[in-house]
């Protein structure tokens, strides 16, 4: 049983920092290709940043250079640390694999609402 609980978004003005959790259980989050995925209502999701299980990590160039995507083996957990947030991050955000079909098949959790003010 895959189980991918995200937590840690809420309200902030922009120029405000958050940091999201991504508690897995069911999945060893270091031998796979993980992202965080973000969904605004009426548009398609989108995938911001991915890490592989070397750590290589990619982000789309809209959260480049102010989100930083990590993982602690430890804890099989994975972060997104955003700073410097605008409105246009407005969403909630998903964790998953970074292989859509993949992420599809196993299913998407609730999720976590993240809310930037002007």
């Amino acid at each position: 049983q895959v189980q991918l609980v995200e937590s840690g978004g809420g309200l902030v003005q922009a120029g405000g920092s958050l940091r999201l959790s991504c508690a897995a259980s069911g999945i060893t989050l270091s031998v796979n290709v993980m992202a965080w995925y973000r969904q605004v209502p009426g548009k398609q999701r989108e995938l911001v940043a991915s890490i592989t299980s070397g750590g290589t990590t990619k982000y789309v160039d809209s959260v480049k250079g102010r989100f930083t995507i990590s993982r602690d083996n430890a804890k099989n957990t994975m972060y997104l640390q955003m700073d410097s947030l605008k409105p246009e991050d407005t969403a909630v955000y998903y964790c998953n694999r970074a292989n859509f079909l993949l992420a599809q098949a196993m299913g998407w959790g609730q999720g976590s609402q993240v809310t930037v003010s002007s």
